[in-house]
């Protein structure tokens, strides 16, 4: 592999492109709802699409299947990309270092997965009705449009920590689909740690996961 793209795990780019399609699919998707029910933040007045809740709704069933996978990876193979022990205390003492930045793109990925998580939550748990009756202070209606707000900072943020860490290589490098003759499923399961490696990393993990399980249980018990 040249030396000017760094390489990327072949799972990673699999399951960062997977979840990175889904995501933009469910931002478009939503803001399509949103354009045509709500509009109390500014409209584009986009053209009517039939049925745009549901197709919302079944992009966001998918990605939450989808999210579990994509967080254990990034918690037990991607851990290096997200918050770490010392981040903290590298953000506040090592300001406009290089460590400074890494650890902000750490905090930044880690932003991510928290608001996906709430995202899929928030969208489990509204009604259909919500929106077509103009009934546009729900909860669960509020937290969910939050959340995909928290997801696109957090996103263009990621952008532009990558562009500055590594520029347009680290952010090209993750759909380069050449493959080292060692990234292979079995060399994947080799890598696979199951202990955390901080406790900070593992409160996190709990949060997404738990939050994770909550998407999926909550609707069984909310009242209709």
């Amino acid at each position: 592999m040249s030396k000017i793209y760094p390489y990327q795990p072949v799972l990673l780019r699999i399951l960062h492109g997977a979840i990175a399609l889904l995501t933009f699919a469910a931002l478009i998707t939503g803001f399509m709802v949103y354009d045509r029910f709500d509009k109390r933040f500014g409209t584009l007045s986009l053209p009517e699409i039939p049925n745009s809740m549901g197709i919302h709704g079944t992009i966001a069933l998918t990605f939450l299947i989808v999210l579990p996978i994509f967080a254990l990876y990034c918690f037990h193979l991607g851990d290096r990309r997200l918050v770490q022990a010392k981040t903290l205390s590298n953000l506040t003492a090592e300001v406009g270092k290089p460590v400074w930045w890494i650890s902000l793109q750490r905090l930044v990925n880690t932003c991510i997965l928290l608001s996906a998580t709430l995202a899929v939550i928030t969208g489990r748990m509204m009604q259909e009705i919500w929106l077509p009756n103009k009934d546009l202070t729900q909860v669960w209606y509020s937290g969910h449009l939050f959340s995909w707000a928290l997801m696109i900072v957090s996103i263009a943020m990621n952008l532009l920590m990558n562009a500055k860490i590594g520029g347009w290589t680290l952010l090209l490098s993750i759909y380069n689909w050449k493959v080292r003759a060692e990234d292979t499923p079995q060399k994947w399961f080799e890598r696979l740690s199951l202990k955390p490696s901080s406790m900070v990393l593992l409160v996190f993990e709990a949060l997404v996961l738990i939050g994770i399980a909550l998407a999926f249980v909550l609707p069984l018990f909310a009242s209709s």
